[in-house]
Parts: structure tokens; sequence; C-alpha cells
């Protein structure tokens, strides 16, 4: 199979699109940046889509997708926090838990004893309140739509599933790390 098939290039289209994404944020042009937002939630659904769809999955399109997802919401916390529109607190929560986990899983390789992380339910769970939390900020930064007591309730769900999350995958790395079945 072709590895720059059409998914994955609709994957590197979604990498590529995030700093035009972060410029109109930084720029404050609100509006732009949610429908650039939209468009990529919809692309990844329509690679994953397709992928499925025509059996066009290949590994380099799993390790781009989740490079992509990841890239672009990690980008959007920060920049949001730069200017304001989300508090430092949850910015850093939400950093600071895909590093934990980007760093636990480089010590596994560097230990030879990698481990294979699979997203959880409740990084799942997590994942989608992040991207809804991104979405309504944009949107209600875009068209003034007065949903700073909603913002402010999903912000704290946010912090709690990151929290949840960032537990969860430590457990499961420490059980794989400490395991002395292993031959």
């Amino acid at each position: 199979m072709d590895l720059m098939n059409i998914p994955n290039i609709i994957t590197l289209a979604r990498i590529l699109s995030v700093p035009a994404l972060i410029w109109f944020i930084l720029a404050g042009q609100y509006s732009i940046a949610f429908l650039i937002f939209m468009l990529a939630g919809i692309s990844d659904g329509v690679d994953g889509f397709l992928a499925k769809r025509f059996g066009w999955k290949t590994e380099l399109g799993a390790y781009l997708d989740a490079v992509a997802d990841k890239t672009l919401l990690v980008s959007i916390f920060i920049a949001l926090g730069i200017i304001g529109l989300l508090p430092a607190w949850i910015v850093i929560g939400v950093v600071a838990r895909d590093l934990l986990i980007i760093g636990a899983v480089l010590l596994s390789w560097i230990l030879e004893n990698p481990v294979t992380i699979k997203p959880s339910y409740v990084s799942k769970v997590n994942t989608t309140a992040q991207i809804l939390l991104a979405g309504l900020v944009l949107a209600n930064a875009g068209f003034s739509l007065g949903l700073h007591g909603m913002i402010a309730v999903l912000a704290l769900v946010v912090a709690i599933l990151t929290l949840w999350s960032a537990f969860d995958y430590m457990l499961t790395w420490l059980k794989h790390m400490t395991n002395t079945d292993r031959e």
C-alpha cells in the first residue's frame, strides 16, 4: 500500500494548517481560527473514514494522525493561554500531561522495555472535552456568544479529566515498567 495515500495527505494538510491556525489566534482573528479548527476536525473524521472504508490504513497514517491531533490541540491551548483566553493552569496541565506521556514512552524505549500506549476510555473523553473547550473558546471569541460560564465549567471538567487521564497513563506505564515477568 502506498504510504502517501489520500488519508495520509489529508492528515499532513491538518498538521500544516496548525501554523496558520495559531497565527490567526495570535492575530485576534478568532472567527477565521474557529473555521480552520472546524475544518481540521472534519478532516480528521474524513481521513479516518477513508482509511477504514477503502483499506488505506498505514502505520505511518496512525502515527501522523496522533501527531496531528496532539500538535493541533497543544498548540491551540498554548496560543489561547498566551492571549489570555484560557487560564495558565489549564494550559500547563494539558501540556504537562502530554509531555509526561511522551517522556514515559521515551524512557521505556531507552530502558529497552518499550511500552505501547493505547488511548484509554478516560483519555478519549478527555480529548473530546479538550476539543470542545478549544472550539467553544474560539467560537465565543470569534462570534461573541457570551459562553463564559459554560467555558469556565468545561475548563474545570477538562482539568479533572486531564489529571485523571495522566494518572491512568502513569499507572499503566508503571505496571508495565515494574513487570518482573519479562523475558
